[in-house]
């Protein structure tokens, strides 16, 4: 018997073929470091530790489950990207290939949880600046965000290919700050031969599982900067063939070292100090936002060589700021790129989808910008963190649906690699705490009444 094909919804008209198109800039490389700059930042520099608080030494398990639900997730969007190469990811996608609630909520949710991540990154930027000169921001700290902000706004207004370099220089930074942050960890703890940081490996004894998903949902959130490159897809030469390979080899590189980091930093003060949660001299509840540098000191204690304290603790912090600095430059760009898309659909002010003379959406960054500055007023990390993790697995809950409504034709992967991706990301949702995910439904319900009332 002839099985009948797959009937799919008729997706709504694209963007006029006149509208004005966005500079196509972005090879592999480029790509690549776009990546890894929206990756290592307050995942690395952060969220290790809080998760170390949640489930233990097994933050290990969780960086590793996380990298797994992450690979399906980056196949999804790398296929996705590749046919659709153009700006708003998975808003683009649910739009075209599923319903228009079903792209609005994905745009509502990469707007809500990524805005709320740059502000926290702004007030990174300014803790941890002030941490390096052995200062604290004080009442400083909310005015300090809102023009580090600002800066970083003005600096993507200036033009892509120069935040591009300057996001290169970035990463390269921080990447050979961590490189010798892990060098130094994983040697002292083989030459110390000594297991006890890492036991229990889990936290509780009674229904690990439940600590050990959320802090899984919670890295999941540290490795979903390779997005990034799907919503500039528009400005990547070569989409197909560009996009799937920077995705795979930026969540390659980065579930690595976020492996070699964990590793590292809890063989040098155990899970516990690592978070925050005991203070002893080393590690203290007024850490638990650089719980890498409480690392490297003491590693510095227990160092052979003298040159090291001087150097390794203000090395990571200065790599911190930067990378922080990476993780908002690279969102500014990401949220732009959305609310260019949302503004073309109306979704948004239609004044968002003006483009410069240069091409640039000037009034989707200013946009993008004021609302980051505002944002940069509240910054509980935990907090923060844990809402990005609900409403960025709603986000990938809905790229993967889309995905698996790809005609055979343009599937670069099995289809079992976004039914994998679905289900993992819609069953960590709920891992996160009850308040969390109501607060999200809530917001997932504005945001349609909204997106009803636009259509009127």
């Amino acid at each position: 018997m002839t099985q009948s094909p797959i009937k799919t919804p008729t997706p709504p008209s694209p963007p006029a073929p006149s509208a004005p198109q966005l500079k196509r800039e972005l090879g592999l490389f480029g790509a690549v470091m776009l990546g890894l700059g929206s990756i290592i930042g307050t995942g690395v520099f952060v969220s290790i530790g809080i998760g170390a608080g949640i489930t233990g030494p097994s933050i290990i398990l969780a960086i590793a489950l996380a990298a797994i639900l992450a690979t399906c997730n980056a196949l999804s969007s790398a296929q996705l990207a590749a046919s659709y190469p153009v700006s708003g990811g998975t808003y683009e996608y649910g739009y075209r290939l599923l319903r228009p609630e079903l792209g609005f909520t994905a745009g509502w949710m990469f707007l809500c949880a990524k805005s709320a991540s740059a502000a926290t990154a702004a007030l990174g930027v300014v803790a941890y600046g002030f941490h390096l000169f052995g200062a604290q921001p004080g009442a400083l700290l909310p005015l300090m965000g809102c023009a580090v902000a600002l800066c970083v706004m003005a600096l993507v207004l200036s033009g892509l290919r120069r935040s591009n370099v300057i996001n290169t220089v970035i990463v390269s930074f921080t990447l050979l700050a961590l490189i010798v942050f892990c060098l130094i960890g994983l040697s002292q703890l083989a030459n110390a031969n000594d297991q006890s940081h890492f036991t229990p490996f889990f936290k509780s004894s009674e229904n690990e599982a439940i600590p050990l998903l959320y802090s899984t949902a919670l890295m999941f959130v540290a490795y979903t900067g390779y997005g990034r490159i799907a919503t500039m897809g528009e400005e990547v030469r070569n989409p197909r063939r560009t996009i799937p390979r920077a995705i795979i080899a930026t969540l390659i590189v980065s579930a690595v070292l976020y492996i070699a980091v964990a590793l590292a930093a809890i063989g040098a003060v155990g899970a516990d100090n690592l978070s925050g949660i005991i203070g002893n001299g080393i590690g203290n509840g007024s850490n638990n936002a650089t719980p890498l540098e409480t690392a490297a000191r003491a590693m510095a204690l227990h160092s052979h060589s003298s040159g090291l304290g001087s150097f390794l603790g203000p090395l990571i912090a200065l790599a911190a700021i930067t990378a922080m600095l990476g993780v908002l430059l690279n969102l500014v760009l990401g949220l732009s790129r959305v609310a260019l898309a949302m503004g073309r659909r109306k979704d948004l002010p239609p004044m968002l989808a003006k483009l410069s003379a240069a091409q640039s959406p000037r009034a989707a960054i200013i946009f993008v910008g004021l609302i980051i500055a505002g944002l940069a007023l509240i910054g509980d990390i935990k907090t923060v963190w844990s809402f990005s993790a609900f409403t960025v697995l709603i986000y990938y809950s809905i790229t993967n649906l889309s995905a698996l409504k790809l005609p055979p034709e343009q599937r670069l992967y099995p289809r079992f690699i976004s039914w994998a991706g679905l289900i993992g990301c819609l069953s960590l949702a709920f891992f996160v705490p009850v308040h969390i995910w109501l607060i999200g439904l809530g917001l997932i319900g504005l945001g349609l009444i909204w997106h009803k009332l636009c259509q009127k």
